[in-house]
């Protein structure tokens, strides 16, 4: 069961984020569909904010006061649902732990080792294992079978196919769709983090998950949707435990994706499928370069997205 307070402590943390990007609040009901919550959660933060000396809160009237300070933010371990603290934990073992192919995994200790029930560590390994990472045994015991480079080469095709589809359906949204405030929202979050890139890039993995999860829900395909779990856990932890040229290639990716929310915002279904391709490949490559023995330079830019 997640903890007291996540979905407020969660909104709070992202409403900190916007302020600081840009140092204007929008209206409730748009601040509202922007993170996807009721007007009663949003008071509930701009209440916190007034009373924390954030904004001068008056009805509709929200005068900045001060900078927002990392202090200001509930830490991960108040905001984290359940399901990403298993998961956090999971991907730590098999990505950062030294894990290896044929390692097993026991649900007990799994639980025991990240605080949390056996049921709950379960039901998260049964999701994960139909995308063939790992495998049931008896005794709740699962192996890892992987993750190798062709499974990386399935999933960034895969990828490509989705994203591509997801973004040409970005373009035809309305212009009162919610999703244009979150772009525009991601986006001063991007430029504030590269304006402090020296500092903020360790942050990166974390925007990119949310910029890309955006497009892909923007798809309204039930199976787009579903299936970008495990494209965002694959990526989003790779992105966090390479730590080659993490600064370096952070930097690049925010380029890309200005480049990407650019295009997205002029509604040019050209422009956006030339800039999707060319940030799909740099992640295709970044990923490839994440396994042992990978060689990304040789792998092609993927051709045009089949129908699905």
């Amino acid at each position: 069961m997640a903890k007291p307070n996540t979905l407020f402590k969660d909104t709070y943390n992202q409403a900190l984020e916007i302020l600081a990007a840009g140092g204007v609040l929008p209206s409730e009901s748009e601040l509202g569909a922007r993170l996807a919550v009721s007007r009663t959660t949003v008071r509930a933060v701009l209440s916190r904010m007034d009373e924390t000396g954030l904004i001068r809160w008056d009805k509709r009237e929200k005068v900045l006061l001060r900078a927002p300070r990392p202090a200001d933010a509930f830490p991960t371990s108040e905001t984290d649902s359940l399901g990403a603290i298993i998961e956090r934990g999971f991907m730590h073992r098999i990505l950062a732990g030294g894990a290896q192919p044929g390692d097993m995994i026991g649900e007990a200790d799994l639980a025991r080792d990240l605080g949390v029930g056996v049921s709950a560590v379960r039901e998260f390994l049964i999701r994960f294992s139909r995308f063939g990472l790992i495998e049931k045994r008896r005794n709740s015991q699962w192996v890892l079978k992987g993750f190798t480079r062709e499974f990386a080469l399935e999933l960034t095709d895969v990828r490509d196919m989705f994203e591509l589809r997801s973004a040409q359906r970005f373009v035809e949204l309305t212009p009162e769709h919610p999703a244009w405030g979150s772009l525009a929202s991601i986006e001063a979050e991007h430029r504030a983090m590269l304006a402090d890139v020296e500092t903020r890039y360790v942050a990166f993995s974390e925007l990119d998950e949310r910029f890309h999860r955006l497009i892909h829900e923007s798809s309204a395909n039930r199976f787009v949707i579903d299936f970008y779990d495990v494209i965002s856990m694959i990526f989003h932890y790779h992105y966090q435990w390479n730590k080659a040229g993490e600064k370096e290639r952070n930097e690049a990716a925010l380029e890309e994706h200005l480049d990407y929310i650019a295009a997205l915002q002029a509604r040019d279904p050209l422009d956006v499928e030339f800039f999707c391709r060319r940030h799909l490949r740099s992640a295709r490559q970044t990923l490839l370069q994440s396994i042992a023995g990978g060689e990304a330079a040789a792998d092609p830019l993927p051709g045009p997205a089949a129908d699905i």
